[in-house]
């Protein structure tokens, strides 16, 4: 049988002779030892009823004794390829059984995705049973940090869509989702000490119609929503359980009209303020000379830690015009009392009393490459979104960085020069091949240097996104391109080779329903 096409590619893949053959009786182990086995097994058990209609026995305790047939086996290892790293597992696919290794819950998650590509879209002509074709498989990821921001913010995606979201993220083994929850245009999570934020801030009067630099009029309808913080419980746990991690994003001291909404006193000039109904920079900021406005983020981010156990909490910073902050007695006089050198040593300032609020908590704070704007708190994360040279001189000062460069991995830009032919966008283009083709690591950077390249992101920034099919449409197949260049050696990287996979893999996508572009759309750039 010939190799199966997977996305990502895996690190080693080589094929064995015969084929196993997967039936409604095929039992599935799972190592008494490792609860993060037996957890896999379910979901996998999960996933072939949703996908294939294949019911399963319930996963049982591994006892040496198979039964009748074949089995698929979850079984915990910490040695050999794949399975010695954190992520990583080898899959075995023979005539006598299939056999998964991994030392923790998400290489076994990684292992299981792997297996599902692996089964075919269509049962045997009985139409009781799937030939899958014998292979060995070692895979581990290239880099840690393999993540996709979603804006909630701009337009509120309800949690079903967001948990869907998070099955398209395990399918291709991302492991970070940022969340990024509030925003000039609207606050979406709630905040139990300060009712509010979600009460007047989670909700805007209309929206601004067509692109933002030449609007057409409002829609005159009210948009909004939030998460509650029993909501947010099950999301953190739903992704847990696929081996990503959420992170949050609280934007200050910009992006925060929806806040100032809530608490006009905590602006630099008086209110009243409304949620933003149009997009782009908002001039009206958190007041930096105001220790209300500091005790309120800190008393917010507390709340945040409660809910959300990711190691990394992001903070925004990006985008903070200045002008206020320049005209306002109370951030002058912070700056002359602290001997700042100007108002972008202001914004550092206020960045590092929230990295040393989380620090204490055993937290990391990531903000965007502006917080790199008059110095830089030592433990922060830099995510570079301004092209690189952000994220180039935080890794050679010595600061991790994830890569989130606007060129390359902004999946809100038009898909096609083609403009005419594609939904309105924010502009830019960039087509599939434009991802694959990006490298994360700058070929500037020292090895020593590159090691703090965590790795790279995605971005589905959501102003022109109004309902899921779009956001759908927008992520796909260019995440699936993403997942690969964060997820495969760099060495085997091949574009055609890609494309070659991407067409079993969109019918993959077809069968969970994933709305996404044809790569050979009209208007596409050719490769």
């Amino acid at each position: 049988m010939p190799l199966p096409c997977l996305v990502p590619k895996p690190v080693a893949l080589t094929a064995l002779d015969g084929c196993f053959r997967l039936r409604d009786d095929t039992p599935l182990r799972y190592d008494a030892a490792s609860e993060s086995a037996r957890q896999a097994a379910s979901l996998l058990a999960t996933w072939l009823l949703q996908q294939h209609a294949l019911r399963l026995p319930p996963p049982a305790v591994l006892s040496g004794v198979d039964g009748d047939h074949p089995s698929i086996r979850f079984v915990r290892s910490t040695t050999g390829e794949g399975a010695s790293h954190p992520e990583g597992y080898r899959l075995r696919v023979a005539p006598d059984g299939v056999m998964i290794e991994a030392s923790e819950l998400a290489g076994f998650v990684h292992g299981a995705q792997t297996l599902l590509q692996i089964v075919p879209a269509q049962p045997e002509s009985d139409g009781l049973s799937w030939r899958l074709s014998a292979v060995n498989v070692a895979d581990w990821p290239r880099f840690a940090w393999r993540g996709l921001m979603l804006d909630v913010t701009r337009h509120f995606f309800p949690l079903a869509q967001v948990l869907r979201f998070i099955d398209a993220l395990a399918l291709h083994k991302y492991n970070v989702l940022h969340l990024h929850l509030t925003e000039d245009q609207g606050w979406r999570i709630e905040i139990a000490g300060h009712p509010k934020l979600t009460r007047l801030g989670g909700w805007r009067r209309e929206t601004v119609l067509g692109h933002a630099g030449k609007p057409q009029g409002y829609d005159g309808r009210p948009h909004g929503g939030f998460y509650t913080r029993e909501e947010l419980q099950v999301l953190v746990a739903y992704a847990a359980a696929r081996g990503i991690t959420v992170m949050p994003e609280i934007e200050m001291p910009g992006h925060a009209k929806a806040l100032l909404a809530a608490y006009p006193e905590l602006a630099c000039r008086p209110g009243p303020f409304e949620v933003k109904t149009t997009f782009g920079i908002e001039e009206e900021v958190l007041c930096a000379g105001n220790d209300a406005a500091l005790r309120l983020m800190q008393d917010v981010l507390a709340e945040v830690l409660e809910i959300f156990p990711s190691a990394y909490i992001h903070v925004g910073g990006d985008e903070c015009p200045k002008s206020r902050w320049k005209s306002c007695p109370k951030c002058q006089a912070r700056i002359r009392a602290l001997g700042l050198k100007d108002e972008h040593e202001l914004q550092s300032w206020f960045i590092r009393q929230m990295d040393a609020f989380l620090q204490a908590r055993g937290r990391r704070l990531v903000g965007w490459d502006e917080i790199l704007e008059g110095g830089l708190a030592a433990g922060a994360v830099v995510m570079s979104w301004r092209g690189e040279a952000g994220g180039i001189a935080a890794a050679q000062a010595g600061h991790d960085v994830v890569m989130a460069s606007n060129s390359h991995v902004y999946l809100d830009h038009y898909q096609s020069a083609d403009k005419a032919g594609e939904p309105l966008a924010i502009g830019g283009c960039l087509p599939l091949e434009k991802v694959y083709a990006y490298e994360p690591i700058p070929a500037v950077l020292t090895n020593a240097q590159a090691r703090h390249v965590l790795g790279a992101q995605g971005q589905l920034w959501s102003e022109y996104m109004g309902d899921w099919r779009q956001v759908e449409y927008m992520a796909f197949p260019r995440a699936s391109a993403l997942a690969e260049v964060l997820w495969s050696p760099a060495a085997t990287r091949d574009y055609a080779d890609f494309r070659q996979r991407l067409g079993p893999h969109l019918a993959r996508l077809d069968r969970l329903g994933i709305n996404y572009r044809k790569p050979d759309a009209p208007g596409h750039v050719p490769a």
